[in-house]
């Protein structure tokens, strides 16, 4: 995005403090580089942004008034308080959400959005981030990018596409890439054609699959039937129920009881080391 033609880009100027800064012609709000203040974008051209206001109605002179019965009271009574434990369990029931950590697909840089944010964008390379949540439930065949969660159901075919997004669970048919930030999550069975990056890699228990290409993760943890190459700079865990047959690249192996391995062996060194 910090190549793209200058035709595809657009200068703002920020309404509160004058700053210009080049944004992408399709975005609609943003945020300012020098005062850090948010504002949309209208037409091509820096607008502030809106703040709902209330106005009270004129009373017209002619219209009746009609006042409600006033209820005779001896004292007033004020309202009580709330109890500390019932103001304490709201807060633990409505607590606001943490916010995200979101990755740019351009320039690689991480930065925190609202947890409830549909769409960010990159302080660095002012690149657009998706982070739409997918659940699929039926054959799809478009490519899917977006920091957000997506699940494939039991229902849901992928095939011939690149995944990237957050974290990925799988409970149907996945044959194609994935480029996880997070967690990739499979609990089926099925071929894996493309290549696998995540996080973490979790197999569960009952789940059997192929990986035709290498995977690359941070960590694994398998407790169903896997095949395939796995290069991991932390650690492989081996479950009781877990078969894991291939090339096993990782700087430590678990291997519970119960548990089998077949094929080679290479440790490499973990990358703080």
């Amino acid at each position: 995005m910090a190549d793209e033609p200058k035709r595809h880009r657009i200068e703002l100027v920020c309404p509160d403090c004058g700053h210009r800064q080049l944004e992408p012609a399709m975005v609609v709000s943003t945020q300012c580089r020098s005062c850090r203040g948010n504002f949309q974008v209208v037409d091509g051209k820096a607008v502030s942004r809106f703040r709902a206001a209330t106005r009270l109605a004129k009373v017209r002179p002619d219209a009746a008034v009609s006042e409600p019965p006033v209820e005779k009271i001896g004292a007033f009574k004020p309202l009580p308080a709330i109890p500390p434990k019932l103001s304490l369990l709201r807060r633990l029931i409505f607590r606001q959400k943490p916010p995200r950590e979101v990755m740019c697909f351009s320039c690689g840089h991480t930065h925190k959005a609202v947890a409830e944010a549909q769409s960010s964008q990159c302080p660095r390379c002012s690149a657009y981030i998706s982070l739409r949540d997918y659940v699929i439930s039926e054959p799809w065949n478009r490519r899917i990018q977006t920091r957000g969660d997506v699940v494939i159901e039991k229902s849901g075919v992928v095939s011939g596409i690149t995944i990237q997004c957050h974290h990925l669970t799988v409970l149907g048919e996945l044959a194609g890439s994935v480029d996880c930030s997070g967690d990739l999550v499979i609990r089926s069975h099925g071929k894996i054609l493309g290549k696998v990056s995540c996080r973490q890699l979790r197999v569960e228990r009952g789940a059997k699959v192929e990986f035709l290409n290498p995977v690359t993760a941070a960590s694994a943890f398998i407790d169903g039937n896997v095949r395939g190459q796995i290069s991991c700079t932390g650690a492989i865990t081996l479950a009781k129920r877990a078969h894991l047959q291939g090339l096993v690249k990782t700087a430590s192996l678990v291997i519970k009881e119960g548990a089998k391995h077949t094929g080679a062996i290479e440790m490499v060194q973990p990358p703080n080391s």
